[in-house]
């Protein structure tokens, strides 16, 4: 067993907490927040993810929060999770990390037991060797190498599969001061993964460049499929579902993240892939990748846009079914949906939004612009275009309550992900799915048409 402290109980640290607890640890969470230590003391899970209050209600027996960060320096390990926000340029600020290392060094000063403090944030490559590390050792008038261990360990995770994620990863990636630090955390993390991964260990900076690389060419990849997508709708008979298929057979590509649909979104992939952008300006190299793959995004939403409006006449109410940024979560940051609502709101028209989690009067950049519809059935109803643009189990079927022949005109459904069957084609509703093209003329018309 061992004593693990986890600094930050949000949508990362209270899941990690739960799942140590689960293994057999003694765990102890941090938060500034007094509410959420005390959810977590009452074992109820403080935030919204899959399978965390299933942890916590079996294993919440050796679990337990407090607000004193003073308190992690009585671990054997203690993983920071704190946020990193960033920076107008891009970059992730550590202000957050540096001040919970200050105060955990200030409580080990007193003390001899080894210690292992390991960054689990997203932080700039150089952070932890150039600002963590001496600030740990000032303070603690100790020696990282000696008495004291330094790590960087981020989690490779996708919220909505947190908890299965962090027990079958494809890695663990380590960054390590010294080999001791190394050993301990890696035991650790081993005890934890049920599918035994692969290992990669190595100095710190590479960690923290790993990390957002990894990030970044994931996000090149989805910008590279949506382009592929693009194509296919003007090329009669052409189906990017196919195409990716076919591309992901190669094994110098693989299959995840070709599905072209709508821009990606979430709390990580956007800042990331500016984060990349932001060190190759540091460090005097051209970020021309990774701000092609952010403008290909950006763009996405706009051609949605003019899209839907495309299928819109005056007085023409335009539904978007889905909030949250992909389906499993609650999280709303950067998602497709609420920002394709935004755009339309700001050009007049009448726009309504469903989520099955995601309260859309709840969001500040929709708050009394937005119509809240309260069920998929009802969104259908109410508007005359509808944009799927969360690929929800629940909108794989429109409700057939809700599609009539008494509607005035057919309504336009534009999925984004290709979720409804050919099926669904009715003489009430018009599908349209993105990267598809039915007609096999404008491939006649493309050829004619080339130089």
């Amino acid at each position: 067993m061992t004593r693990v402290a986890i600094v930050g109980l949000g949508k990362l640290g209270a899941p990690l907490a739960a799942v140590l607890a689960s293994k057999g640890h003694d765990v102890t969470g941090i938060d500034i927040r007094e509410s959420t230590a005390q959810l977590v003391n009452e074992r109820i899970a403080p935030v919204a993810e899959p399978g965390l209050q299933e942890l916590i209600s079996a294993h919440g027996d050796r679990l337990r929060a407090t607000t004193n960060l003073e308190e992690a320096a009585e671990a054997d390990i203690s993983i920071l999770l704190v946020p990193t926000p960033s920076s107008d340029c891009g970059a992730f600020l550590n202000d957050h990390v540096l001040a919970a290392t200050e105060t955990i060094a200030a409580a080990l000063a007193g003390r001899s037991a080894y210690h292992v403090l390991v960054v689990g944030s997203t932080v700039m490559p150089g952070s932890c060797e150039l600002q963590v590390r001496p600030l740990l050792e000032h303070v603690s008038g100790r020696r990282v190498g000696e008495t004291l261990g330094l790590c960087y360990s981020p989690e490779f995770i996708a919220l909505g599969s947190v908890i299965r994620d962090m027990v079958t990863p494809d890695m663990v990636l380590i960054g390590e001061s010294d080999d001791e630090a190394g050993d301990a955390l890696e035991a650790l993390y081993r005890g934890v993964c049920e599918n035994d991964p692969p290992v990669r260990r190595m100095n710190l900076v590479n960690a923290e460049l790993t990390k957002i690389a990894v990030n970044t060419y994931v996000t090149m990849k989805i910008s590279y499929a949506n382009t592929v997508a693009d194509i296919c709708e003007r090329l009669g008979g052409a189906d990017s579902d196919t195409v990716a298929d076919a591309l992901g057979l190669d094994s110098r590509i693989g299959p995840k993240y070709l599905r072209g649909a709508t821009a990606y979104g979430g709390p990580c992939f956007p800042r990331d892939n500016k984060a990349f952008a932001a060190l190759a300006r540091q460090v005097h190299t051209e970020p021309l990748l990774a701000e092609a793959t952010d403008a290909v995004n950006r763009i996405r939403i706009d051609r949605l846009a003019q899209m839907t409006q495309s299928y819109l006449t005056d007085g023409d109410a335009v539904g978007i079914l889905g909030l949250a940024y992909k389906p499993g979560t609650n999280v709303a940051e950067e998602s497709a949906g609420v920002a394709l609502a935004a755009v339309l709101a700001d050009a007049g028209y009448d726009v309504h939004v469903y989520d099955p989690v995601v309260d859309g009067a709840a969001i500040p950049e929709l708050a009394n612009r937005v119509q809240c519809s309260p069920s998929f059935s009802a969104i259908v109803r109410e508007c005359d275009v509808i944009v799927m643009t969360t690929a929800w189990p629940e909108f794989d079927e429109l409700p057939e309550d809700a599609v009539t022949s008494s509607a005035p005109r057919r309504k336009v459904v534009i999925d984004c992900w290709r979720r409804l069957p050919e099926s669904e084609r009715s003489s009430e509703v018009d599908i349209v799915r993105l990267g598809q093209n039915r007609d096999p003329s404008l491939q006649l018309h493309a050829l004619k048409e080339s130089p």
